[in-house]
């Protein structure tokens, strides 16, 4: 789950809370003054201030789909995966074809060990958006740990694709392969997602050695 922060963000974060929180006081029903507010006190860590800004943002317009996205990624992170479903499923009744909300969905399931539930919410995450590239990869280690082989390898194929310089997409499509029996395109992967900083499990890079000797 990520934060969708303002796209402009100052680095000077104490001036950009000073504006709006002057905008939040100027308008107490502006829903976007609140949403963005929430998010710069993330940024600037200042959580409790954050969740009261977006609970805020959602007290005002009830339809907030992004700003019930974004607090349910902070109570994600926080552990608390209840506060985070409840969130996000008010999102997808909100606006039912939010990607962002089902691809959340599809990792709270996954984070439960419910796998089937998450491998049909990131179905419906694809289905509204194809190019989010984090889900394509959550749905590789789901597909993977379920021993579905062959569509891992599509999953994990299309999250290089779409996120090349990605560590954790080479190192999905490094193992996918492995479990494919390509084990020489699997090496090649799996020495990319080194190049790029990925902590490849040595475990994987026994087997695969012990493949190819």
């Amino acid at each position: 789950m990520s934060e969708q922060v303002p796209e402009n963000l100052q680095e000077d974060l104490s001036k950009v809370i000073e504006e709006f929180e002057k905008k939040c006081q100027q308008n107490p029903n502006n829903v976007m003054a609140h949403h963005h507010l929430g998010l710069v006190y993330l940024k600037a860590g200042q959580v409790a201030d954050a969740i009261k800004m977006l609970e805020r943002a959602i007290a005002i317009d009830p339809m907030s789909a992004e700003s019930m996205i974004n607090l349910g990624a902070i109570y994600f992170g926080k552990g608390d995966l209840a506060k985070a479903q409840e969130l996000n499923e008010e999102a997808i009744r909100a606006m039912p074809e939010t990607a962002q909300a089902h691809a959340n969905m599809g990792l709270i399931w996954q984070q439960r060990n419910e796998l089937d539930k998450a491998i049909a919410a990131y179905d419906k995450a694809i289905q509204y958006n194809p190019k989010l590239a984090t889900v394509w990869m959550n749905m590789t280690a789901v597909l993977t740990m379920k021993g579905e082989d062959e569509r891992a390898l599509k999953a994990a194929q299309k999250g290089v694709e779409l996120d090349p310089d990605s560590p954790l997409a080479q190192n999905n499509l490094a193992v996918a392969l492995f479990f494919s029996g390509e084990m020489k395109a699997a090496k090649q992967h799996m020495e990319k997602a080194k190049e790029l900083g990925y902590s490849v499990d040595p475990n994987f890079v026994s087997r695969l050695n012990q493949e190819l000797a």
